[in-house]
């Protein structure tokens, strides 16, 4: 019994260990740069979503994919997942491009959820996502901010 604690104890400390190893890092950061249509199916839209990666950190980041939830005016949007791979290097940025779908019926949850607020500049938006890394390298990213878009054309001629 005394060696199973020793053992359990001994593996408790590896443990600890192995965490307080890990380089103190900085988040990502992340901003929409660029929303594109893409042909959809049936009652789906799709777009594809340009992403930019900053990696303010002495490390790479490497990562094996990549997925997205977009969520506007508070409500689910769309989602999106992407296999591609790479790395981004210390201090460096790159864009990722990742297609996301949107159903029917989110599209119809954003119209009454539009018709209540009249207006369709400044709607808060939250997207969230990650770049799939590994075991303990997967690294999880938030970005919110405001989207204007645009509305009915008006003028004279």
């Amino acid at each position: 019994m005394r060696s199973v604690q020793a053992v359990l104890l001994s593996l408790l400390m590896l443990c600890l260990s192995a965490c307080s190893s890990f380089p103190n890092s900085d988040p990502l950061n992340v901003n929409v740069v660029g929303i594109q249509p893409l042909q959809g199916q049936d009652m789906e839209v799709r777009f594809a979503v340009k992403i930019r990666v900053q990696n303010p950190n002495g490390t790479n980041v490497n990562y094996n994919g990549v997925a997205l939830d977009l969520e506007i005016n508070g409500q689910p949007f769309a989602s999106g997942v992407s296999d591609q791979s790479g790395s981004i290097s210390r201090y460096s940025e790159t864009v990722l491009t990742v297609p996301v779908s949107v159903s029917a019926f989110s599209v119809l949850r954003q119209t009454i959820g539009l018709s209540q607020v009249q207006t369709l500049n400044n709607l808060p938006y939250v997207l969230r996502g990650k770049l799939a890394g590994g075991l303990f390298g997967t690294t999880r990213f938030v970005d919110s901010g405001k989207l204007s878009l645009p509305g009915p054309m008006t003028g004279s001629r």
